[in-house]
């Protein structure tokens, strides 16, 4: 069978029926200066962004039913497979829009519908009006900050995220749920918890400029008293796993501001922290 038998011709229709009822994707791609036209998704790397978005939906499903260190938990699951998915994708030169859309919309359900209606089954439904306020605040600037950043990918510096990514977010919210909803009454957090889930949301759609660590050279060489504070660091998360997290997540939250902050009060770059 030739490989003209395995695409679509150019006046095949995109939708056009075939052995199941469901709709077939074709995508137009350019390989040597051509156009070329495939059909079907493929599958490993979407199988990683299936897993995270069925962890996102788990999450809310968990947190429905009250178990509310699961539903946290399984936000991180999220966060694991929703970084592998990239990774395998370009390791396995599978990359494709479709897949990046895809990981857009898993992202929007995991990182922003699952964090602000886990926290908002914990503690701010207790608040009325101000719960859902700061429940929607969260959610609606995930949506807006995946939206931004979708249109700036191959125009920013890769070596920063343009405000908090989506899933450092969740993480600190997620983070907050673990730490203190089997310990804490929902009474005694329910203002600062609105309160931190709503600036957490404004941080995703700031223009303090997180470093991503995609510019890291995990390949070099180190100094060996760093693995030895590697391995301190990791002893320590055995020990307090949910406080070391949420510690982590909410160091990364506020380290732009803080740069930011600093450079503003003892006159270093302008550049540090912000967007020109």
């Amino acid at each position: 069978m030739s490989q003209q038998d395995n695409e679509p011709s150019k006046h095949d229709p995109v939708d056009s029926e075939g052995p199941l009822p469901f709709g077939d994707l074709v995508e137009e791609v350019s390989e040597g200066g051509k156009k070329v036209r495939h059909r079907g998704v493929y599958l490993l790397p979407n199988l990683f962004t299936t897993g995270a978005l069925f962890a996102g939906f788990y999450a809310i499903v968990s947190a429905m039913n009250g178990n509310f260190t699961h539903a946290a938990i399984a936000i991180f699951v999220s966060m694991l497979l929703d970084g592998m998915d990239g990774r395998v994708a370009r390791m396995t030169n599978t990359q494709s829009a479709f897949g990046e859309q895809y990981d857009s919309l898993a992202d929007m359900v995991s990182f922003g519908v699952a964090p602000a209606l886990v926290v908002f089954s914990w503690v701010l439904q207790d608040l009325g009006r101000w719960g859902w306020a700061a429940a929607f605040i969260y959610m609606a600037c995930a949506a807006l900050r995946l939206a931004r950043f979708n249109t700036q990918i191959g125009v920013v510096d890769k070596k920063y995220f343009i405000g908090l990514a989506s899933p450092a977010a969740a993480s600190v919210i997620a983070g907050i749920v673990w730490v203190w909803s089997s310990i804490v009454p929902e009474s005694t957090w329910g203002v600062a918890v609105a309160v931190a889930t709503a600036l957490t949301g404004l941080l995703m759609v700031s223009n303090f400029r997180y470093t991503s660590f995609k510019s890291m050279d995990f390949r070099g060489r180190v100094p060996f008293a760093f693995m030895l504070l590697v391995v301190l660091v990791f002893a320590s998360l055995i020990i307090y796993q949910e406080q070391g997290i949420l510690a982590i997540a909410i160091l990364y939250a506020l380290s732009a501001p803080a740069i930011k902050g600093f450079n503003v009060l003892f006159g270093g770059s302008k550049k540090a922290g912000s967007v020109e």
